[in-house]
This record gives C-alpha cells, structure tokens and sequence, in this order.
C-alpha cells in the first residue's frame, strides 16, 4: 500500500488540527513490527523468531569466530556472544540449531526482574489450591487424578526455557540466554552451578516423590510438550548449545566467564551490513539503502550505532516520496546514535 496520496503527501499525521481519513492509506509496517495475526503467521512469538532465522540465513561468520563456535560445541561449554545492538549476536543460536537441525531455539529473554527461577520452572500453586477447593465442594477430591490431586500435580508445572533446555534427549537443544547484561546483579552467579553440572531439582516434586505412580510427574515444557520428571531431578544427557548475549552494558563475575566460551562480534563492515539489511527487507531495498549503508559505517567509526537503527532509517526513507528522501534520510541519520 502506499504512503502517499495523489499529491505527494506522505504525511499521515499533519498537525492541522483537522481530522482526515489519511490513517486509512497507512502503509505496511515493516516485517519486524508487524504483529498482524496472518492466517498461517502462528502467533507473535512464532513471526519474531521467523525474523531471526531470516537473518540467521545470512549470517556469514569469519573464519576466526567460527573456531569460537565451533569450540563451544566441542567443549560443551556456553558461548558467551559479546557487541553491540543489532550485530547478529542472537541470530547466531538460530544459524547453529537450523544448520545442525536441532529443532527450534528455546529463548530466554532477561530482564532486571529475571531469576534463576524463571529459567528454570514455574509452579502454580495458587491454580492448584483453587482446583482442590473446587474438587472438595464437589465431592471429587479423593478420586485419583482429581484437580489438585498429588497425581495431577504436573498440571500445574511448566519448565521455563533453562529447564526444557536441560531435559534429557539424543541431540542437545539450543538455548539463548538473551541479554544477559540486563539482569539482577545475582543471576550471573545463580548461573553457575546449573550451567556446570546440567542439571536442576524441583523440590515440589521431590517432597511427594514416593507418592506419585513410578515416582513420575508429566510436567509441560516451555515449548507445550508433555514429558515425565522423576525424582524431582531433570538432568540433561547432551549439554545445550547455549548462547549467552551481552550488549556489553556491564562486567560479568569471574566465575562466570571462566565457564563460557567468549566470542566478541564487532562492529559489521559493508557485506554484513548488506546481508541485514537484505535478510529483514529484501534484495530490492537492500541495493535501494546503498547509501544509507555507506552513511551509517561512516558515522560508525566514531559513535556507536545499532544495525537495527539502519533497518528503521531504509524502511521509512524507501516509503517516502523520492521528493523527501534526502531530508528524511538526513533527520534520520542525525538521530541513529541516540539511545534506544
């Protein structure tokens, strides 16, 4: 759709304070901000890892990052993916699990808030006292299975994707710790012990082992599978290819950095730039934003930018008349090494 009208005007919103039906001719988001619910799109989850496997295809590393790589999956050990924003950091878990086809990145994106817990499980013990009320009044709580039961205490357990990532399986899965810098001071270190020994208890289970059919609960995992957990203890049998980010906003302790593998991706150059921009936009606007490329390394060697200011400056300036597209593209370069 097109973001003008028949005179020119790509303006949607004028500032006349005179209400118009330009919201009618708003033009296609760009595919990274598209939350549509297409048929066949699957959620949004679902489109947003879509996008990074778009840009995983063009990932190309160097040779000496693969050795890094490469490394990691040899030691089993996580690789720790330093650099800054939009330098493909996260896109790398999903080139290795498409490439080695070990199914779908399990991704775990922090947040100050996020605890170790998170990652791992959670149980919901409000939903459980609820069913077992439920079930008292109704006079089935004593049947086997009933909501609430100690039989159907997996119901109320769902791994986190930590937890999922450590479930025992033939091929390891891969898990992107997303963001790390970004945590509570303590998460580095709460870390530690579960990425070292690839396993993790959960006491709620554990405190009603001997009273459950095999000593086994059938808990649901962060990608909606059923799987059994016995003991309480889920420990993994191939250790999971894990990526850890940082967009280098804060040190990490010692410990920590002495278990990952440490793989620092620098600033893009031009081909890696163009692959980007080529992966999230198309071929089309990839040789149309030349220039806006050729801008952005240049203003990148004194300040620092983030790639995905570059997709937003080619996405917009290509959607405004050729007429505005110098002065467009030049208010937009003036504000690409503002923080996001």
């Amino acid at each position: 759709m097109s973001a003008t009208d028949e005179s020119g005007e790509w303006l949607i919103y004028r500032g006349a304070g005179e209400p118009h039906d330009g919201i009618l001719r708003l033009p296609d988001p760009p595919p990274w901000r598209d939350f549509r619910r297409r048929e066949g799109a699957g959620t949004t989850e679902t489109r947003r890892l879509g996008a990074y496997r778009d840009q995983a295809v063009s990932l190309r590393p160097e040779a000496e990052e693969l050795e890094v790589i490469n490394a990691a999956l040899y030691l089993r050990r996580p690789l720790l993916v330093t650099g800054g924003p939009g330098v493909g950091k996260s896109s790398l878990a999903h080139s290795v699990a498409d490439e080695l086809g070990l199914g779908d990145v399990l991704r775990w994106p922090v947040v100050s808030r996020s605890t170790l817990q998170d990652g791992l499980y959670h149980y919901d013990a409000i939903a459980r006292l609820q069913d077992v009320q439920i079930a008292a009044h109704s006079g089935t709580a004593t049947e086997p299975g009933a909501p609430g039961s100690v039989e159907s205490i997996g119901d109320y357990l769902r791994l986190g994707p930590l937890g999922t990532a450590l479930l025992p399986g033939e091929l390891p899965r891969v898990l992107l710790i997303d963001e790390l810098d970004k945590s509570d001071i303590d998460l580095p270190n709460d870390l530690l012990n579960v990425l070292e020994e690839g396993e993790f208890t959960i006491p709620e289970l554990q405190r009603i082992a001997d009273r459950l059919p095999d000593r086994t609960a059938h808990v649901l995992t962060h990608d909606g599978r059923r799987v059994p957990v016995k003991d309480g203890r889920v420990q993994c049998t191939a250790f999971p290819f894990t990526v850890l980010t940082s967009n280098e906003e804060r040190d990490f302790p010692a410990p920590l950095m002495r278990r990952c593998i440490h793989l620092e991706l620098g600033r893009p150059d031009h081909a890696r730039l163009a692959s980007f921009v080529r992966a999230h936009l198309g071929r089309d606007r990839e040789r149309g934003g030349g220039d806006l490329i050729v801008r952005f390394l240049e203003r990148s060697r004194s300040e620092l930018l983030a790639a995905d200011q570059l997709l937003n400056a080619i996405h917009l300036t290509q959607t405004a008349p050729d007429l505005d597209r110098e002065r467009l593209a030049d208010l937009l370069i003036q504000r690409l090494d503002r923080p996001r």
